[in-house]
């Protein structure tokens, strides 16, 4: 289990990984009333010794008490006050393959969650956000490739890929080409994203008090 699973997905999620937005969120048991997830599964794809699936949940939620833990850490560290925490997504991988040294089948399964602390960061201006908005465009098609490569076909709608969503946002200062601040978001889902966006900015509710554990059904 630690050859297959652990080596296995830790090397595939190297490049989707970010200190500011991710964290373990393994399995646990959703409080009364939470609700279904929006939820893609993605193809199959051939990793070494075996195969793997991609599968995403999609909030916003509001944040787990270690992940707001983590954004007030990052936060001070990086001499912003906390505004907020949102808990944007979850990440499902299920790898089935076998051991290199007993060949035997074995199935493993790891999942990460994806989160953006909204730290009092000062606004770009329109130029250098429209700047910044270039740079992604330039970068888009590559980066979609590459991701495809990884986890599995990227998402679309219509024969219409799905937005890249940046975990930190351009226009508070995201990296508009770092492959660990980018992730697809079904269209509706990132439309609800740049609308929570400010409220989380704003030291606003729910994104300034901690949620549950686990808010959602699979």
């Amino acid at each position: 289990m630690k050859l297959a699973g652990v080596v296995v997905l830790f090397v595939l999620l190297t490049g989707c990984a970010t200190t500011q937005g991710t964290g373990g969120s393994g399995p646990s048991r959703p409080p009364p009333g939470a609700q279904p997830a929006t939820k893609k599964e993605l193809p199959w794809v051939d990793v070494p010794g075996g195969r793997m699936k991609t599968t995403l949940y999609y909030g916003p939620w509001q944040c787990r008490r270690e992940f707001m833990n983590d954004c007030q850490k990052q936060c001070a560290a990086e001499g912003y006050p906390l505004k907020g925490c949102m808990w944007l997504a979850d990440f499902k991988f299920d790898w089935e393959g076998s051991l290199v040294l007993l060949p035997v089948p074995v199935r493993a399964g790891s999942r990460f969650g994806l989160f953006h602390c909204c730290c009092n960061y000062p606004e770009l201006s329109p130029v250098e956000n429209a700047a910044r908005r270039k740079e992604w465009e330039k970068f888009r098609e590559s980066y979609r490739e590459g991701w495809s490569e990884k986890f599995g076909k990227w998402p679309e709608e219509g024969e219409v890929s799905w937005p890249g969503h940046h975990i930190r946002d351009l226009k508070h200062g995201g990296n508009p080409s770092d492959p660990s601040n980018i992730f697809p978001a079904k269209p509706s889902v990132h439309d609800i994203y740049n609308r929570a966006y400010p409220a989380c900015y704003g030291g606003q509710p729910p994104w300034n008090t901690v949620g549950p554990h686990l808010p959602y059904t699979d």
